[in-house]
């Protein structure tokens, strides 16, 4: 494998990691996973798993919130990021869009897109283009462009925030709970989105999803997050089969679909914990 290769299939790799709070809360202990290049890859897990804190890792968004890093290594294309700015992780060419869409209310639909921009340096003429580009995929976001953000939807809040991680333009979108509180008919739009941004402009995904089936339909690579740890992962065809995975995340058995009340009470005895 060629340099250029190797570093394609390791674009983002995380190796080891823990995450502490406040200097005291353990919350990920020992996190590895690896992201390829043109590649979507969920983390999946339940709330509270440590999914979010990963993607907050990757941004280096932790310190905001009092949490580091304290073992192991973040590194991109081959380059140790943990340690940088977050504005210097953009221009790395990785952006997180945050869980619960956070948009500007006070800002148009337009104006948010153009924040995106900030920390380009490629002109006006760029930068129109790109603004076209998102209104392509979003097309709704051209009706909205001139309302304000905080009286939109919630499934256009979260285009927003997407279409405005795409004005950075970014190699990597870290996408955290697109899902949450949308319609099932909004979540398959913004999952076909991100698919079509996969496969039409090669944009490489890292997303956190409770909603493992819809995740894993769309995904290619699957890592399942329990209590800070990694404990499984493979191809995302391979996950959705595994009978473990059915049990505790689909709710589904050889016996057919079960109750949350049985999902739960199995939980208790997952076999990769024991």
């Amino acid at each position: 494998m060629t340099d250029a290769a190797a570093t394609d299939a390791r674009l983002l790799e995380v190796t080891n990691i823990e995450v502490i709070y406040n200097h005291v809360i353990l919350v990920l202990k020992g996190v590895s996973l690896t992201v390829p290049k043109g590649g979507i890859t969920a983390l999946l897990g339940a709330n509270g798993a440590g999914k979010t804190t990963t993607l907050k890792a990757i941004s280096n968004l932790l310190r905001s919130e009092r949490g580091e890093v304290t073992k192991g290594a973040i590194t991109y294309r081959g380059a140790r990021v943990q340690d940088l700015e977050p504005s210097e992780v953009v221009r790395r060419g990785v952006i997180q869009v945050m869980e619960g869409r956070h948009c500007f209310a006070h800002l148009t639909v337009e104006e948010n897109l153009l924040t995106g921009a900030f920390t380009r340096r490629d002109g006006r003429g760029a930068v129109a283009a790109d603004l076209d580009m998102v209104y392509a995929y979003f097309p709704r976001l051209r009706e909205r462009r001139r309302s304000q953000a905080g009286y939109t939807s919630g499934g256009e809040q979260q285009m927003c925030a997407i279409g405005r991680a795409l004005m950075s333009r970014p190699e990597t979108i870290l996408l955290d709970e697109p899902s949450m509180g949308l319609a099932p008919q909004l979540v398959e739009q913004i999952f076909d989105i991100v698919r079509r941004l996969n496969g039409e402009r090669g944009v490489t995904f890292l997303l956190a999803e409770q909603n493992t089936n819809v995740a894993l339909a769309y995904a290619h690579h699957g890592y399942i997050l329990e209590n800070g740890r990694v404990v499984m992962d493979g191809p995302a065809a391979a996950l959705r089969e595994n009978p473990d995975v059915r049990e505790f995340y689909l709710g589904m058995s050889e016996k057919g679909r079960k109750s949350f009340r049985d999902v739960r009470s199995y939980r208790r005895r997952k076999r990769w914990l024991s």
